[in-house]
This record gives C-alpha cells, structure tokens and sequence, in this order.
C-alpha cells in the first residue's frame, strides 16, 4: 500500500507563476469562524442528485460553501474569489476526488484534505470584467475549470525535479515545469501523477519507494494575464508531494524523458528553490540573487536521443513573466523562469490541462 505522508514538519518551497511558496498552513492567517470547520455532511446523497446530468468525461471542480449542494464551478468563476473576501490570493479549503468531480469546499467531509488553494495576484479570471467574460466564445464558457496533477518529486538527498517542456509545444514552450497533466478515466490523483511522471520522464515509482502527500491546489489560467489574451484555458492544479527513499543519483540512472515533451530536465537544491519562492510574486519582476547562491546550475538538455549536462546561470530561475512581449525562454538572453501550472498535453484533441 503506498503510504501517505503527512508531516507537519516538513516545508518545501517552491517556485510559481511568477512563485508560489507552499508551507504549512498557519491557521491564524485564515480568519475562519468555529462554524466553519463543521463537517460538509451529506455530501454523497448531493452528488447522486446531480447524476442525471449529462455525462462527463473530463475531472472538472465543483464547490461547496458553507454546506451548500455541490454545484459545478463555472469556466469564469474565480476558484480562490469563492471562498475568500476581499483582495485575498489564498485560503484553506478541503478538497477530494469523486469519480470525474473533484469537490472543494470550506468544510471538512469525508475523505477530504485539507491543503491551501492559491493563485497568482495578477489572475486573469480575478481580473476579468463582466464584458470581457460575456465576450468569451461558449464553447469556451461552458467548459467549466478543468483539474490536473502535478508532481513534485523529491530525492532523499532533498533535490527537487523539474523538466522544461518542449519548445515544440504550443503552449508554454520552455518552460520549467514539475511533471503533471491530466487525470484519466477512473483515476485517482496519485495515480494520475505517477503515470505523467512515467511517461513525461521514463520514471516509474513503485509502491514501497516513496511517501506522499497531498500539497497545494493552485488555480491556473491561460493565457496566464490578460495583457496576452483572453482566458482560453481554466484549471484548478492539485500538487502531490512524492518523498523518494532513493537519491537524485540513483533516480537519475532510470530517467529517460520523453523528447517530445520534455527538452530538458535538472535537480535543484533547496536554497535555489528557497529563492525562487521568495522572488516577488509580480509580473515582470526582477529578483536579485541571493549570495549563498551557487552562480549556476547544472541541467540536462536532450536532443535526438542524446543527453548533454550544461551549466546555465541560476538568474534564469529567478525571473517572472513579463507583461507583453514573446512568451518563449531563452537562455541568456530571455530568463527562464518556473511555472507551477502545467498545460495538459496535445493529445488527440484533449483539453490543455493545468
């Protein structure tokens, strides 16, 4: 049985869209009311209500506030807006998988986690006005918010993977990325993730070789501003902590990545993701260094079936988006930066995800 870890002790950070920094959650910073941590009752007999519906073949979110009947999230609907008040980014909420819904709700029910949901200040929906989302086409309004998976795999020598993806790829070309998409027909989130981490990177983990955890969810949306477009694609990512009993160099031995997704992939030590989590969360904005800092970073690149290991400056990893402009990396000279959002892969006509 794969066990599931679930240490307050541990912290990892990480970067987002600009960052993203997952922590514990600190309870005093969420403003809930004692009514708030009641049980969601009832919740499977609110689902079965809804089982007229037409089918669905895709995960999509549904939310529940205060013990409402779980209703199915909108494609313009701010996810993180639902549940907090005012200018906040962030709040606590539970959350679990039931067949093709993945519910999120301010009240604990059963089989649920309790992890924090999160989005970029500069969110496209939390921006998006009235007309702006009136004007979206309605194939596009009635997709609904899409769920993906996204794992971050650390060693037991505390390195964390990332991939960049394909500069092939019509989405998100180049950039760095933990490996993640969608989740299929009957599939739970751990084993959506492990199957996307097997087949973006040839790493199969067997049960018995690591622990997990439930992290973050982070809302996605892309285009990720709306200085480049109009929402086209809408996602709630659900991130995995994948513990590994083996190091990063025994782990490496296995990798065989998938060119056709992944052009490159590296280790990172845990002041270089300190760093980025502690970069501005802003567009456009630029972080200064730290000096403990090692002034590169080693990465494989992949091309044509060979691997090379390369030295790139660690800056690359500490930038943001900027507001306009060609949304492709360049090393060295267009800085490589870290998204923790993933777009589900082009697959036979199959959402983007994440």
């Amino acid at each position: 049985m794969r066990q599931s870890h679930n240490s307050e002790d541990e912290k990892l950070l990480f970067g987002g869209y600009p960052v993203l920094c997952f922590q514990p959650a600190n309870k005093d910073l969420l403003h809930l009311s004692s009514q708030a941590e009641k049980p969601l009752k009832s919740l499977a007999p609110m689902l079965a209500r809804r089982a007229n519906m037409k089918s669905i073949t895709r995960v999509v979110v549904y939310l529940s506030k205060e013990n409402s009947c779980p209703q199915r999230a909108r494609f313009q609907q701010s996810i993180v807006g639902h549940f907090c008040t005012g200018d906040e980014d962030s709040w606590m909420v539970n959350c679990a998988l039931d067949q093709r819904r993945f519910l999120i709700s301010d009240r604990e029910f059963a089989g649920s986690n309790r992890v924090l949901l999160q989005r970029p200040p500069f969110c496209p929906i939390k921006h998006l006005t009235e007309a702006q989302a009136s004007s979206l086409p309605a194939e596009t309004q009635e997709r609904g918010v899409d769920v993906g998976v996204a794992i971050l795999l650390q060693s037991a020598n505390q390195k964390v993977l990332l991939t960049r993806r394909s500069k092939t790829l019509s989405i998100f070309p180049n950039i760095w990325v933990p490996p993640g998409g969608h989740i299929e027909q009957d599939e739970q989130l751990l084993d959506a993730g492990l199957r996307e981490l097997g087949e973006e990177t040839g790493l199969w983990l067997e049960d018995g070789e690591f622990s997990w955890r439930p992290l973050a969810l982070w809302e996605s949306v892309y285009p990720p501003m709306l200085s480049r477009g109009l929402p086209k694609r809408h996602h709630v990512v659900v991130y995995l902590l994948l513990l590994s009993r083996e190091s990063h160099q025994q782990l490496q031995v296995r990798l065989k990545p998938n060119e056709a997704e992944v052009s490159a992939y590296a280790w990172l030590d845990e002041p270089v993701l300190a760093s980025i989590a502690a970069t501005q969360n802003e567009i456009g904005a630029t972080s200064t260094m730290a000096g403990d800092l090692p002034p590169a970073v080693s990465i494989t690149e992949l091309q044509h079936g060979s691997a090379k290991t390369v030295a790139i400056p660690t800056t690359m990893f500490l930038s943001s988006a900027p507001l306009q402009g060609e949304d492709v990396e360049r090393r060295c000279k267009q800085s490589e930066r870290i998204k923790t959002g993933k777009e589900e892969k082009e697959r036979g006509g199959k959402p983007h995800g994440i």
